[in-house]
Order: structure tokens, then sequence, then C-alpha cells
């Protein structure tokens, strides 16, 4: 059933009568569902839970607990703390005090975490545990206008810190003289005040602070709300980095829409805390549904005999009814027999991994396999892929989730009241409240990504279809050229072999000005502990496995299988298998899971080299 985004039915109103700012869009959610459940947190094994009043009096205590310490409107607070709740907390009484949020990641370097908090101006840091307070102590002298450090976890004798419990004492004592207090730095909050500032990952150079006023967040949770593809009887299980902008906007929606929210962000957790959690969405970057796909086919492959024959049958009936719905249409005859029958042995237990009320997931921040997309969908498991940037405040185009809705390997419609365009040399540039302010202290930089019109230059390559659904190609520094004078992408190849071959971690394609296009892979490592095990390499390491020539071999033909989907120009004609995986903690990729492609290239740089000599 073909459908365009000018068909779509939106609620309007969300979007004209959004509320002015993060604290206000609060107030309003605690007014209206004072005892429903706001957010759920692990304490100990078993799962407890806030009402939305009871999320509201911690928030105002934390937040009248910084206006103590002297922190004034658009004042910066950093928060350098994993996914939990004492994070979303924190950024809750930071919107209510009226102040601004700086988001740090927990795994970044302290030389970075000094530069981002003396470049953010923020006065006061809420730092996780003692190895965050590490950093700042080593670096205290380059901190700038930092008055007091906050420690959620733990205690420490230096006077320039406080512990969590502290700051909420001292609030709730405040606030005793003062009732009022917080209420009014939400009445004095405007749309254009700033809310928050994310440093993007510094891939080259320093990190760059993105400026996010109220708006753009108001403007999220309205134009989401306003597609109602979410509703109040949801439950979300957030796990995502709060530092990041994708996590950042799911914190918002609840706010707008009223659901409950699931906070954890153990990435080690996440198989067990989603059964235990039962959901009906979340989102996630792409590595967590490669990764899954890659454990539960390589699994059914190892069972081999009957089981992996029910298996690969089932999956394909799935696919075939999956195909038949997107088409508005329910499958009849034999395929409903046999749909029920597959559903029964096996799809329904796949589901059952992720607690079994999934309604659809939301994949972001990197290009999600196609093949991957699909074969979740066979197994009942819809994933929707979004697109945004940190400067765009995450969502700026999502899939619907509804017949007609979505279309794999886009990335959807633009959300209500967000344009776009596709410059000459095509470039997606985009224009709407969810964009940035600016770079901050960058007037330069914000000019050259700004231009006088409001078109924000995303860097990124695409197309709109005659229905409306936006393609990324690559991203615009990414896509280089061989000595042939050829094109290649990439993202897009990289993306491509994560569905061919099922152990695949990262794939870095490399072979600019080149006369051929290499590669280097990684493995996952529990996919391939499983290959091992069939392959009499059981009990040998990582390290052994990978660097094999049985692994070669089996790794060979899944880069035949690539190489036949591609023009001869983008080929892999040759690649070298690394003896570990790339990881966040060495600086390979993100904290969202992306790749840093030219630190990866530039560390590898003498191995690829390798790749052409005397060739």
């Amino acid at each position: 059933m073909a459908r365009s985004v000018t068909d779509e039915v939106v609620d309007q109103s969300a979007i004209d009568n959004r509320a002015p700012s993060v604290g206000h869009m609060f107030r309003e959610r605690v007014r209206t569902l004072p005892d429903g459940e706001a957010f759920r947190h692990k304490e100990g094994d078993a799962w407890a839970s806030l009402t939305w009043s009871q999320t509201r009096d911690r928030a105002y205590a934390l937040a009248a607990g910084l206006i103590e310490l002297g922190v004034q409107q658009e004042e910066r607070v950093a928060l350098c703390c994993s996914t939990r709740l004492e994070w979303v907390l924190a950024d809750l009484a930071v919107m209510c005090a009226g102040a601004a949020t700086t988001t740090i990641y927990p795994t970044t370097l302290a030389e970075e975490v000094a530069y981002i908090v003396a470049d953010s101006g923020s006065r006061v840091v809420i730092a996780e545990d003692a190895d965050q307070l590490a950093k700042l102590q080593a670096h205290r002298s380059q901190l700038g206008d930092v008055t007091r450090v906050v420690l959620v976890d733990g205690d420490s004798d230096d006077d320039w810190v406080m512990t969590f419990a502290e700051l909420e004492a001292s609030g709730r004592e405040r606030l005793q003289a003062e009732a009022g207090l917080v209420d009014e730095r939400i009445d004095a909050t405007t749309p254009e005040h700033l809310a928050t500032i994310i440093y993007t990952s510094g891939t080259t150079g320093r990190p760059k602070g993105v400026r996010l006023p109220h708006s753009a967040w108001t403007y999220e949770g309205a134009a989401v709300d306003s597609i109602k593809i979410l509703s109040k009887d949801d439950l979300q299980f957030l796990w995502l980095p709060l530092a990041h902008v994708f996590g950042k906007v799911l914190l918002t929606l609840p706010l707008q829409i009223g659901f409950p929210t699931a906070v954890d962000g153990r990435v080690d957790k996440i198989v067990e805390h989603v059964g235990e959690v039962k959901p009906t969405f979340m989102g996630a970057a792409p590595r967590i549904f490669e990764k899954a796909y890659g454990k539960i086919t390589t699994m059914m492959d190892a069972e081999g005999g009957v089981k992996a024959k029910l298996f690969t049958w089932a999956a394909g009936v799935g696919k075939e009814v999956a195909e038949i719905r997107r088409g508005g249409s329910e499958p009849g005859g034999m395929l409903a027999v046999k749909y029920r029958l597959a559903d029964k042995l096996v799809l329904s237990k796949i589901r059952d991994r992720f607690g079994g009320r999934v309604r659809f997931f939301i994949s972001g921040s990197a290009a999600l396999n196609q093949d991957v997309a699909a074969w979740f969908e066979a197994m009942g498991l819809l994933i929707i892929e979004g697109y945004g940037l940190t400067e765009t405040s995450a969502a700026s185009f999502v899939n619907r989730p509804s017949v007609g809705g979505y279309k794999f390997g886009s990335v959807g419609w633009p959300l209500p009241g967000t344009e776009v365009r596709i410059a000459e040399d095509g470039e997606i540039l985009l224009r709407g409240p969810g964009v940035t302010a600016g770079y901050h202290q960058l007037p330069d930089v914000t000019a050259e990504s700004l231009g006088e019109d409001g078109w924000f230059a995303t860097g990124d390559i695409g197309e709109v279809d005659e229905n409306g659904f936006l393609t990324i190609t690559d991203r615009k520094k990414d896509l280089f050229k061989t000595s042939g004078g050829k094109y290649v992408a990439p993202s897009k190849i990289e993306s491509m072999f994560k569905g061919v071959c099922p152990y695949a971690s990262q794939l870095v394609i490399e072979g600019e000005g080149r006369h051929f296009v290499s590669a280097l892979i990684t493995l996952d490592p529990d996919a391939i502990a499983t290959w091992a095990g069939q392959n009499g390499m059981a009990g040998d390491s990582y390290s052994q496995i990978v660097t094999s020539a049985r692994t070669r071999e089996m790794v060979q033909g899944y880069v035949d299988e690539l190489n036949s989907q591609l023009s001869r120009h983008e080929q892999v004609k040759q690649f070298l298998i690394l003896d570990h995986d790339l990881s966040v903690e060495e600086g390979d990729l993100t904290p969202s899971m992306k790749l840093k492609r030219k630190r990866v290239t530039e560390k590898y740089k003498d191995q690829l080299d390798a790749f052409y000599t005397g060739s």
C-alpha cells in the first residue's frame, strides 16, 4: 500500500500548544498524571518505581539544591554519569532550575572532560563515582568556573565535593523556607533559554559544543506526539547513553506523552532487563540489533539438524507474511496455517527473548542493514529507522510503524515542522524548530553550518523519493574517490557486510586515491566463539580463532558474497582480520557505537598501506 508523507494525519495542536520549556513540560505531566508511574529503576535485584509526583519531589529538591549553590538561569551544570535514575533526576533538576545541562560521557578521557567542563563554563559538575571525580581532581586548575562537585556514589574528604544526597537534603531545607522557589525558576524560563550543551564526539580535533534551547526539546516531544506512534500506555526501556542526543530525546518523550520508562544503562544487562521489563518499545544503535541477529542465527546454525531446518523454515514463512502485511493485507489459506505453526514453534520464542510485548524498536545513530531489519520483521519485531544529528536535537526523520509508513533502507518521513532540501551536491539540508542555535563560542563554525535562511548543512548525502522517504547514502566527508576516479560510499558497503556475515562486528573500508578497495574486519566475540566450537577450536582464545586459516577462509566466503552485490570499483580486493574487536574504550567507536573512521584508518595505516605496496 503506497503512502506519502502528505497522507499522514498530524495533530497540529500538539505542536502549536507545546510547553514553553522542559520544566513547564515536566510540571504539566506531574499535574495530569501525579500517581502514574514515571520511572522504573533497579534496586538490588528488583525493579522499583517512582510516580510522577515522587519524581517531581526529588527533582525539585535537587533543583533547589543547585540554586542554593548559586546556579543562575542558563548557567551550566555538567553531568558525567552513566544512564541511571540519578542522571534523569539531575537533568530534570537542572531544567527546573532554569539552568542548562552539559552532557559528558563517563568514558571520556580526563583531559577531554576538563576541556568540556571549562569550555562550557559549567559551574557545578555532577560526577557518578570516584573514577569520574579523579578525572576532575587531576585537572582541577583547568576547570574554570567550577565551584562544587556533586558525587552520586560514595563520599569524599575533599571540601570541594558534596554527595548527591547532601545536595537533595540542602534543597529540601531551602524549599521549606521558599516553597515556590523552583516554580518561579520554571515560570521565568522561556523557549529561547539554553537547555543543553552536547559536545560532538570529536572524531577530528576538539569536540564542539552544540547549543540546544528549550524550544528544541519541547518541539521534539510535541512533534513525535503529533504523529501518534506512542501513547501513555506504552512502556519504554531506556539504556542508551543519556549524554548522547538520541538518549536525551528519548528522555524527553515521556514528559510530553506520559508513558513510564525503565532506566538502566548497563549494556551487558540489556537482554536480561528487556526480558524482565517487557517494554513496548526501545531505542538502540544498529550494533545491538546486529549482535542479536548474529547470535541467534549462528546459534541456530550450530544446532544443526531438525532444529536448524525448522528455524530456517519458520523464518521463511515469517518473511512471506511480513511482506503481505507490509502491503496492508493478512495471510490466508495454507500460508496462514503455516504461519500459526511457525509462530508457535519458533517466532514467538524469539519475541519472548525481548519481553514479548515489543510493538517496535527505533534504530538511530548509524545505518541499519536492510537484511537485518527484514529478519527482525520476519520474527514479528519491527525496527523503524530514524535520522537526526546532535545539531537537530536527534529526531528529524523517522519511519512510522504503520502500513505504508516505513521503508527499509530509508530513515522515513520528516517530523511535522521540519523541512528538508537536497543541495546540488546531494547534501541534506534541514530547517525547523529542532535545529541548534549554534556552536558554543564558535561563531565562525556556526556561520559555516547555518545559513542566514536557517538551513543547517548536515554533512550527509541523501535523496528523497516520490513518497517522501529519505535515504542516506553516506557522510559527505567519508565519500572517497579511487585512483580510477570512481566514488565509493564506505558506510553503505560496511552496512551490507553486516547483513551478509552474521559473525561480523566491524568492517572499515579504505581506498582513497588507491586503485582498489581494501578493508579491516573484526568479528563479534560471542558469534565467533559459537562458530569456533563447531570447527575444532573450542577453548581457543579470540585472537587464535580470528587469525586462524579456517576463519580466514570462512570470512573470505562472505567477502566474496558481498562483492557479488557491488560494482567492480567497490569490491573489496584485500582485507585484514584484526586480532581484537574495535571498542569505545580504545577510542575506535563513539559511546553511541558509531565508527570513528579517520581515527581507525590512521591507527592501522601501516597495515592498510601494506596492501598497496608493490601492487
